[in-house]
């Protein structure tokens, strides 16, 4: 009888051993899995294009949030192409990227990559543009129709005696082209001694902005103010502008780049609304985490803009 006591008590110590064992490993895996969840997030990032210095700040941005959080970051250049970024998309479907940050090329094109990433079930941010289809969790932008109506006001308040005003518009189909024109006729279309007799997509691109400023000075030579949706093409106007000697034109961008704000500082520029990109990519990254981790977040998170005159 003794005997078979001492055996069961040798036999229950093992058993409390393996269980504690059990538990140990256990606790460790789940330790493993939650330290996976907020260092191994896997994040992507399809940008419209880096040939643009407000993008390549973003980007930076991005990039700058991810490794404080020791995220791995995949960003993917669509070139201004919406074809590329669909493929893009795919790819970054395919690589199993735990949330895909968007910065549409086009707001609408980009409605089908959008749904890929939703039968996937991987979240959707958009970034600076928003999408017109597909379910996002999260747009992070600056205000752009606010933005464009500084812009008008700004043109208003500079030119007292009115007159006549070129407006160069972004990549038709994006967010960003149509908030920024509608900010800024909110404000331009009251003012009766103003009119826009030239209106034209130069693709936020400067060597485009440069052209099509060009040609519009074919058959419009009194004007008194530029507004372009981006600092991009506000520059390509500048130059076109500066080779008919007309430089007293007032030019008006968006996004406050350097290359703009060292415009604006020269006197060539009179002013441009400035955005902050970097932020922007920051806040993006930072509520991609969020998301992994399961918390709620605002369906659109804004970013301040200024004047810089």
């Amino acid at each position: 009888m003794r005997k078979f006591v001492s055996m069961l008590a040798v036999l229950l110590l093992a058993m409390g051993m393996l269980v504690g064992c059990s538990l140990e490993n256990n606790a460790t895996s789940t330790n493993k899995t939650e330290k996976k969840k907020e260092d191994g997030v896997k994040i992507g990032l399809s940008i419209s294009t880096l040939n643009n210095p407000f993008f390549v700040t973003l980007k930076e941005g991005a990039e700058k949030a991810a490794k404080e959080a020791n995220a791995t970051l995949t960003v993917v250049d669509a070139q201004n192409d919406s074809a590329k970024q669909a493929n893009d998309i795919e790819d970054l479907i395919q690589q199993g990227v735990d949330v895909i940050l968007v910065n549409p090329t086009d707001s609408s094109a980009v409605t089908s990559a959008i749904e890929s990433a939703n039968k996937a079930n991987i979240p959707v941010i958009t970034v600076d543009r928003s999408a017109d289809g597909g379910e996002v969790v999260a747009h992070i932008a600056s205000d752009n129709v606010a933005g464009g109506k500084m812009a008008g006001e700004f043109i208003v308040e500079a030119l007292k005696d009115g007159g006549n005003i070129v407006e160069l518009e972004g990549i038709p189909g994006s967010s960003a082209a149509r908030e920024r024109g509608e900010g800024f006729h909110q404000v331009i279309d009251k003012a009766s001694n103003m009119k826009v007799v030239a209106k034209q997509a130069a693709d936020f691109d400067r060597a485009k902005g440069l052209s099509v400023m060009e040609n519009i000075l074919q058959s419009q030579k009194d004007i008194k103010a530029v507004f372009a949706h981006n600092d991009e093409m506000a520059l390509g106007a500048l130059e076109a502008l500066e080779a008919h000697g007309m430089k007293d034109v007032i030019v008006v961008g968006f996004d406050a780049t350097d290359d703009a704000v060292k415009a604006v500082q020269e006197g060539k520029m009179a002013a441009t609304i400035a955005q902050k990109p970097a932020l922007i990519g920051e806040n993006a990254v930072k509520t991609a985490l969020k998301v992994v981790k399961g918390e709620t977040v605002e369906k659109f998170i804004p970013v301040p803009l200024e004047l810089v005159k």
